[in-house]
């Protein structure tokens, strides 16, 4: 808990949609109410057993709870014989949470022991399904995540909860970074403005990937990124018109999109370049820092749209849902625009 007489430099909470949320429920109450499933292959998935493939890549997909994927992933490389960089997966999962998600590990020509490494796998994790591939598998990859959520404790008013779920299965939600990005209290958004801008562009010998120095910048950048998209399109959920492209939108499918800042700024013009140069101005910590590093300014949807969205009240004054998310976006942020919601597992994060 914080202390409430100190005021936060940092904003980690954002308007929503409807101006107040309708609801306040417990979240993440136990792993079992909150379940993830990575679609990769649905081809593959719905299959008992292996699936036929060729390639030098063993893909397991596996179930998982209590283990970030991050550690899995180093623990696979080690059952693997293989390097920790050797193993791919297509995005992080929670690790309170039963989640089911592809791992690929480089085991090239050695087929032959495929059944001996998936029994010791076995031995750590669920084993769901396997397969041989040709590719490493990389982040975003997969085709979206499914999620059966349980609510626990839920109170406000059925009737306004119901219509607001309704208007989310139609509209969606804006399509905020959750504050768990930002760190404790937005201490990766302190250091993001800490950084040492002349040793930002690239990392001695030119080489990408591993650990240290290299990989917390590139975490706390993200950050300042995040940050500066959730404030414009707080800009524009106050403003009425998050979920309808403005003058100037970049071509992406008609879509609206907010800007993840880079050197350069935004890709957008007109009407909405105006609006989110004016958001950014009033960060001019944020807006020097990237006016030093060679990043490219990207988009991301301003609007995130469950799919399928189903839900049915329980005896207990729980509420289970059903839907899917594509690759980037997350639950969380989707259910807390309609509920207050207390994450149980924060109380947990100190075990680990």
């Amino acid at each position: 808990m914080t202390d409430a007489s100190v005021e936060p430099r940092w904003r980690l909470e954002w308007p929503v949609s409807s101006g107040q949320r309708v609801g306040s429920a417990r979240l993440k109450v136990s792993p079992e109410d909150f379940r993830v499933t990575e679609c990769l292959w649905p081809e593959v998935e719905g299959q008992a057993g292996g699936a036929e493939g060729a390639g030098e890549h063993l893909c397991v997909r596996l179930e998982k709870s209590g283990d970030n994927t991050e550690f899995v992933a180093r623990e696979l490389a080690q059952l693997a014989g293989c390097k920790a960089f050797e193993v791919g997966f297509c995005g992080l999962k929670d690790r309170h949470a039963v989640t089911s998600q592809w791992f690929s590990l480089y085991c090239p020509g050695r087929e032959a022991s495929d059944a001996e490494l998936l029994s010791a796998i076995g031995e750590r994790w669920r084993v769901l399904n396997w397969r041989r591939h040709a590719r490493k598998l990389r982040r975003g990859e997969h085709q979206a995540n499914g999620f059966e959520l349980v609510l626990r404790e839920v109170q406000g008013d059925r009737q306004a909860m119901e219509a607001a779920l309704a208007l989310l299965a139609e509209r969606g939600a804006p399509n905020y970074f959750g504050p768990q990005r930002f760190g404790f209290q937005g201490g990766n958004l302190e250091r993001a403005v800490n950084l040492d801008v002349t040793r930002l562009n690239r990392k001695k010998g030119g080489r990408r990937g591993g650990g240290g120095s290299g990989s917390k910048n590139v975490l706390y950048f993200s950050a300042a990124r995040s940050w500066l998209f959730n404030e414009v399109l707080a800009a524009r959920v106050e403003a009425g018109h998050w979920f309808e492209a403005m003058a100037g939108e970049p071509a992406v499918d008609g879509s609206p999109t907010g800007p993840l800042w880079g050197d350069g700024g935004t890709t957008a013009s007109g009407d909405q370049e105006q609006l989110e140069r004016a958001v950014v101005a009033g960060h001019p910590e944020f807006e020097r820092l990237f006016l030093s590093t060679r990043m490219k300014p990207e988009r991301r949807a301003l609007v995130t749209r469950p799919d399928n969205l189903q839900w049915q009240w329980q005896e207990d004054d729980s509420l289970r849902l059903q839907f899917a998310l594509p690759p980037g976006q997350y639950a969380t942020t989707v259910l807390a625009d309609v509920f207050e919601l207390q994450d149980m597992s924060l109380s947990r994060d100190n075990k680990y």
